[in-house]
């Protein structure tokens, strides 16, 4: 193996008679490289943007959802909770919510539709996302609420101003069936960096909550968030086989499974799209070995005539076509590794914060990606080789020979 290595590296680096076959050499390392940099960016990219958004998401639901099959609400949630937390040790917080569909009516003569939930914890322990509002302070009476930050612009609300919520559900009164309503205090004004529920969230204590919607100690569903939330599959499973069937389990996968299964097929898609940069550049490596074989059709007769195989012949060709693909694979992951540290240390890509909640484009690169990319571009290289490789090893002495 050691001849047929020394002649490959000769032919690519040694003879004035090269110096055109070196530059196709040249410009194949040059597109395998950039090729695999714009890979490894854009796979990164989409990973910091896929995490930051299941970040965001997951801040303001849960890893797993515990809730009624016919939507009548859990009445003994206080011991169904205990008995979660003492079953299973991966949980972390089991939070009994209460929710429903509102109207809210500020400062403005404008009327907005909102989501009202009802949550008992003290101060949103372990949600980031509540712990430092944007505005005011977290709710201490019944009467108090905090609002989301797009929503109190449209209705053009304040910590300390107040608001009338209307709830479609109706009570008896001496004039009639009439929609519940109640005046509620703005205590604070949160941001979870989702624009869908910044703009229609109103989040009050689960007693307010139970008293608006007419949910007397019941709450819609429990709200478990797991030390992994990547176990949420696992412990769905084991909870199904232990609750009522009455009692249904989501998770957070199946809540969001179109978001997730949207950017997974734009990750696959963008994959494949921009593996054909590496393909026209293997282009080249064929070019540039059918070339070579052309040119080098003597010395490959004489080699053949002193001993040499043609099966030596064809891997000196093959090793020179690895070579290339090698050194343009590495040249791109360091290309490409050194565009995300810097993207990330000097925060290079900025974006409005007001519009993506973010104020730079986040780079997460993974090693799994990393290797699949690497992996990718050494088989499309050496592929690449096979035919150039095998019309080398088909050259015949004498025709090679017959006019020295």
């Amino acid at each position: 193996m050691k001849f047929e290595i020394f002649i490959a590296r000769r032919y690519l680096t040694k003879g004035r008679k090269n110096s055109f076959i070196s530059i196709i050499s040249l410009v194949s390392v040059i597109g395998i490289a950039i090729g695999v940099a714009a890979l490894i960016i854009a796979l990164s990219l989409i990973n910091g943007f896929q995490n930051d958004i299941r970040a965001k998401i997951l801040s303001s639901s849960a890893h797993l959802m515990v809730a009624d099959s016919f939507g009548h609400g859990i009445g003994d949630y206080q011991r169904l909770a205990a008995d979660i937390r003492r079953r299973f040790p991966e949980t972390s917080r089991v939070t009994p919510v209460v929710f429903g569909t509102v109207l809210i009516k500020g400062n403005t003569r404008e009327v907005a539709g909102a989501v009202f939930r009802g949550i008992d914890w003290r101060r949103g322990e372990g949600e980031s996302w509540l712990e430092k509002l944007d505005l005011g302070r977290w709710p201490t009476a019944k009467n108090e609420i905090l609002i989301g930050r797009e929503l109190s612009l449209k209705l053009g609300l304040l910590p300390l101003d107040s608001c009338l919520v209307i709830t479609p559900q109706p009570s008896l009164t001496p004039v009639g069936i009439m929609p519940r309503y109640r005046k509620f205090i703005v205590s604070g004004i949160f941001r979870s960096g989702l624009y869908e529920f910044d703009n229609g969230t109103l989040i009050s204590n689960l007693s307010a909550a139970q008293a608006l919607l007419g949910m007397d100690r019941r709450v819609h569903y429990l709200q478990i968030n797991l030390h992994d939330l990547f176990a949420a599959a696992d412990v769905a499973r084991r909870l199904k086989a232990t609750l009522p069937a009455t009692v249904n389990v989501i998770t957070w996968r199946e809540l969001n499974a179109s978001l997730y299964s949207a950017l997974k097929l734009e990750k696959t898609v963008l994959f494949f799209t921009l593996t054909l940069i590496i393909v026209v550049a293997s282009l080249n490596i064929v070019a540039g070995l059918i070339l070579l074989v052309i040119q080098k059709i003597r010395d490959v007769g004489i080699l053949l005539s002193c001993g040499a195989t043609p099966q030596m012949i064809q891997k000196i060709f093959f090793i020179q076509g690895g070579i290339i693909g090698l050194v343009g694979t590495l040249f791109g992951v360091v290309i490409g590794l050194l565009f995300c540290w810097l993207a990330n240390t000097f925060r290079l890509i900025r974006v409005p914060s007001e519009i993506y909640q973010v104020t730079y484009v986040p780079f997460l690169v993974r090693s799994f990606d990393v290797v699949a990319v690497v992996a990718v571009s050494l088989l499309i290289s050496l592929v690449a080789t096979l035919i150039p490789s095998r019309r080398a090893a088909a050259v015949q002495v004498v025709e090679a020979v017959k006019y020295e």
